[in-house]
């Protein structure tokens, strides 16, 4: 505004005579009202700006919250389910049967030092990630768990009393880390869930490598809907986060014939076809 009215004011004093003073005179009011909106509305555009950024910054940390959130709870909740099977196997089996008693309380210490590294693990990138700094005197983050390691899963998950048979079909080949860690979590959660409320001593793992989706299945023949605390828990909530930000499908209930069922279906990226030539 006050270069438009100095502008309007030397070419008035300049050049305007007579009947053409009137004239400049409204040219400048003119002027003056669209220098004021012009600079109006630059104003308004920086401040939406500005709000745009900070509405995108508090989006990126409520999703760094909850990814967060879902890490610690997959990694935590199995491991303490396993730890409380064990200590309570341990607890009424040590006076008359201190083998087993000791047996409980190894697997109690090796998924205890297990938990304790991962948690050690998440908190050092944590932190590294807020020093902004990745300098090569730091150590290495360790691998993402991922399908490879449902084996050792079923494992650990074996030394709680849940049997666990592990079924794969199709192409097993790599997937994206990302998918290949969320179908990790989701067996992770899943079994937990039959560790901690569906009282049987047996469950499946199904994991079909397809052309377009990876599917992944546990199935029970527990007490289903009943014993599964899950639905008032978070691990189901995180299961469909999951699937959700890969643009998959889950499904998760009681099975008619008995027992519970989780079932998710994640989409793969089309494989790049290189052209054979003649």
């Amino acid at each position: 505004m006050a270069v438009s009215v100095a502008v309007q004011f030397l070419v008035i004093g300049a050049f305007a005579r007579g009947d053409g003073l009137a004239v400049n005179e409204v040219i400048a009011l003119l002027a003056l009202a669209a220098s004021c909106m012009a600079g109006l509305l630059s104003r308004e555009r920086r401040e939406h700006a500005v709000a745009l950024r900070a509405q995108e910054v508090a989006e990126a940390v409520t999703a760094e919250r909850l990814r967060i959130a879902r890490e610690l709870h997959d990694m935590v909740a199995h491991s303490i389910g396993i730890i409380a099977i064990q200590a309570g196997v341990g607890s009424r089996v040590i006076q008359t049967q201190p083998a087993e008693a000791r047996e409980a309380l190894r697997a109690i210490e090796a998924t205890s030092r297990d938990t304790l590294s991962g948690l050690r693990r998440t908190l050092v990138s944590l932190r590294q990630a807020d020093r902004g700094a990745a300098t090569s005197e730091q150590s290495p983050r360790a691998p993402s768990p991922g399908l490879a390691d449902v084996e050792r899963l079923a494992a650990a998950t074996a030394g709680a009393g849940v049997r666990v048979d592990v079924c794969c079909s199709g192409e097993q080949r790599p997937v994206p880390a990302d998918i290949d860690l969320s179908a990790y979590r989701i067996v992770q959660e899943a079994l937990t869930n039959v560790v901690r409320h569906a009282a049987t001593g047996r469950c499946r793992v199904a994991i079909d490598y397809g052309d377009e989706e990876l599917s992944v299945e546990v199935v029970d023949d527990g007490r289903g809907a009943t014993g599964n605390g899950s639905a008032q828990g978070f691990g189901i909530i995180g299961m469909r986060e999951r699937v959700g930000l890969l643009g998959g499908r889950l499904s998760a209930g009681p099975r008619p014939e008995g027992g519970f069922r989780v079932a998710a279906r994640l989409p793969l990226p089309a494989p790049i076809r290189v052209p054979v030539e003649a």
